[in-house]
């Protein structure tokens, strides 16, 4: 009986010159799946693929491909964060003038959890420009960076992207952001010299609170005190609005505790602990940027327009692979990207194989027979004793004895063979 022939993956060097990436697609129709898939959800990806380059796939095809590109491409950025810290090389040259802004979005995980990602966005400062009777300062040349990472994890992991655009070697780094204290470790650790601003919008907001809690929300007494306060604190000291919170602070203290002295209080106490941060007319004259937009604007198109829509819920692995590949499309660098997931998927796939060789393998050597074990083992094992025949009654017949160099009569030798018997009947 011929056994089955054993059939198992191979490797073929030929693969790896034509850069084929694992599951049987050619790399430009992998490419395009895993581009539209970054864009959209897996679904009308498929749909896509489908109608634009007749290309059937499934759902799960192209959940697949794109889950495999995003974690090659988590792998090669967090390998080049290993590399810097173990070298330590000199970042490229920095513009002249950088924003660096921080932030995180909320995203549905799947058991209705939900998990913050946080961006960092980076970009080039450019020149005051007169728009609608003021100057305005636009940051451009914008790029990203995303990962669902504890806070130290996270500011560790965005070094590949502060290395990349010089943040260490730009002549001014201008750090504007919403005032959160993991912010504040962020900024210590890619420039601890950058300047610290807190978001105008977010400044604004803690004063439009005490206003509310003196005056009531809504009324005219709010509008006409806010505004008054945020004119002085954009274009004036801002230490004369410190001074009138302090000043309502302490009339409402002579009625005793209330509701409106917490908020009081506490919007003060946040305006106080962030007194650098808020010297707008000074940083509005350096030509500094004093809003956060850009990683405002971040949140909603990196993260939240991908992983944000009607009934998705990601599995925690999932996440990273995806903001991953959203950053590199959304900061215009999905070319350069793509390279290094292509040269990266090959890697991964012959490791895999070898995985699961070994742990084929190992599975074979758990049941392999005692024989095989002892010629391993360099062991000689003698061969089993044979059973004693049975009589027709199935009794044990008395094994056949040589006496004397001779066989006994009951010996099988003395017994005529059946071909010798016709043979000798047929002479008689």
């Amino acid at each position: 009986m011929r056994s089955a022939p054993c059939v198992g993956r191979a490797f073929s060097p030929l693969d790896e010159e034509l850069r084929l990436v694992p599951g049987g697609l050619t790399p430009t129709v992998a490419e395009h799946l895993v581009h539209l898939a970054t864009w959209m959800p897996f679904t009308p990806a498929a749909h896509m693929m489908q109608r634009l380059l007749r290309v059937a796939v499934s759902e799960a095809t192209v959940r697949r491909h794109t889950e495999q590109a995003g974690a090659a491409y988590v792998a090669v950025q967090t390998a080049e964060v290993e590399r810097l810290e173990r070298e330590t090389p000199l970042a490229p040259a920095g513009p002249a003038r950088q924003q660096l802004s921080v932030d995180g979005a909320m995203v549905p995980l799947v058991g209705g959890e939900w998990a913050e990602v946080k961006t960092l966005a980076l970009g080039t400062i450019g020149e005051p420009v007169w728009e609608a009777g003021a100057w305005q300062v636009h940051t451009g040349d914008l790029s990203y960076f995303s990962r669902l990472a504890d806070h130290e994890t996270f500011g560790r992991l965005a070094t590949v992207e502060t290395y990349r655009r010089g943040t260490e070697t730009a002549g001014r780094v201008v750090a504007v952001v919403d005032g959160a204290d993991w912010q504040q470790g962020f900024i210590d650790l890619q420039r601890t010299d950058a300047v610290r601003i807190l978001d105008w919008g977010h400044a604004a907001e803690h004063l439009a609170q005490a206003g509310q809690a003196l005056f009531g929300v809504g009324t005219a007494a709010t509008s006409e005190w806010l505004g008054v306060q945020l004119h002085e604190l954009r274009h004036g000291d801002p230490e004369r609005v410190l001074d009138e919170l302090r000043r309502q602070q302490e009339q409402l203290a002579t009625a005793g505790e209330s509701p409106a002295l917490a908020v009081v209080r506490g919007r003060l106490a946040y305006l106080e602990k962030r007194r650098a941060q808020i010297r707008y007319a000074a940083f509005e004259a350096q030509g500094y940027p004093i809003g956060s937009g850009a990683v405002e604007s971040a949140n909603k198109l990196v993260v939240e327009a991908r992983l944000k829509g009607a009934g998705m819920h990601w599995a925690r692995p999932q996440v990273n692979p995806m903001v991953a590949l959203r950053s590199a499309v959304c900061s215009d660098r999905w070319d350069a990207a793509w390279e290094q997931v292509q040269l990266r998927l090959p890697d991964d796939a012959r490791t895999g194989t070898r995985r699961r060789r070994a742990a084929r393998a190992q599975a074979q050597a758990a049941v392999v027979s005692p024989r095989a074990v002892a010629v391993a083992t360099h062991e000689v094992l003698s061969p089993p004793p044979l059973p004693a025949p049975l009589d027709g009654g199935g009794l044990p017949r008395p094994a056949p004895t040589i006496v004397q160099g001779r066989p006994t009569a009951d010996h099988p030798w003395k017994k005529q063979p059946l071909i010798h018997r016709r043979y000798t009947s047929a002479k008689r």
